[in-house]
């Protein structure tokens, strides 16, 4: 059996750095340490990171309930009043949101600020762009599909600017943009997907045009893991989406030539060897 897998699986550069930090911090610590939320959206390294005493706050109130420790931001971002929080409590807290995010809360900020309506382009449930919300003066529009975009042209609003949730699938944001370039009004259009994003699609997508079964791996919860998973889907029906080794099915595999995998930014090295090894060996 041939397998191949994607040169751009695993960790981003952003969740490198974010994981990186954590696992630092842990070490180093002199009292409670906390991440606001999952560090990454793996169940995996969150679990080994608890086992070393790094807690996760769930909830915003969980967070105004802390009184003392130190508070991991994650590599999503969080909105601008969470740090007007941890001052006002004298929290320490140490920033690992990825720069790719944090341009975009620099964007949204100055462009609602000079009058521009936001519109944002991804997953309005995904902590990313709930963070990037926050940093808007005023009003914000969440887009994730053609028919919200074509809703929105009825809004009327005259002047907007357009960002996008960094791991967001980038044709899907092209076919959003040309939607919204129906109408003529004071547009501002930038691409904030992150290059590690784009690559690691464009590379799933022609590896699944080249196989027999794909699998995809990832944490259940990944928004990046889920795109792919959507794009591999759409060239290779046999694609799987699994968690680890275990989620595997064996049974699928046995009369297929050729496996291709990749895996979400969130997904440790460590995961893609294990589930690359089994393939080659068990088939």
């Amino acid at each position: 059996m041939e397998v191949k897998v994607a040169k751009t699986a695993g960790f981003c550069f952003g969740v490198k750095r974010a994981v990186e930090k954590a696992y630092e911090v842990a070490e180093q610590r002199q009292g409670e340490v906390y991440t606001y939320g999952p560090i990454i959206h793996n169940e995996e390294v969150v679990a080994d990171l608890a086992n070393k005493g790094v807690q996760v706050l769930e909830t915003e109130n969980e967070l105004r309930k802390l009184e003392k420790g130190t508070v991991i931001i994650r590599s999503h971002g969080v909105p601008k009043y969470i740090y007007e929080l941890l001052k006002e409590k004298h929290l320490d807290y140490v920033d690992v949101t990825c720069p790719f995010v944090l341009k975009i809360h620099r964007i949204v900020e100055e462009e609602s600020k000079k009058g521009r309506h936001i519109v944002i382009v991804g997953n309005a449930e995904h902590p990313e762009v709930a963070g990037i919300k926050g940093w808007c003066r005023g009003d914000c529009t969440v887009l994730k599909t053609k028919e919200e975009a074509r809703n929105f042209l009825e809004k009327g609003y005259e002047k907007v600017c357009v960002v996008s949730q960094t791991t967001f699938n980038y044709n899907n944001f092209q076919e959003i943009v040309e939607i919204l370039s129906e109408k003529r009004y004071d547009r501002l259009v930038i691409n904030t997907i992150c290059n590690a994003t784009q690559d690691r699609q464009s590379e799933a997508e022609e590896i699944a045009k080249q196989v027999d079964t794909m699998i995809v791996v990832g944490g259940k919860h990944s928004s990046n893991t889920q795109k792919l998973y959507e794009i591999c889907k759409s060239e290779c029906e046999n694609t799987y989406y699994i968690q680890t080794l275990a989620d595997l099915d064996s049974d699928s595999f046995r009369s297929v030539q050729c496996v291709g995998i990749t895996a979400g930014a969130s997904t440790p090295n460590k995961i893609i060897e294990e589930v690359s090894k089994h393939v080659r060996i068990k088939f």
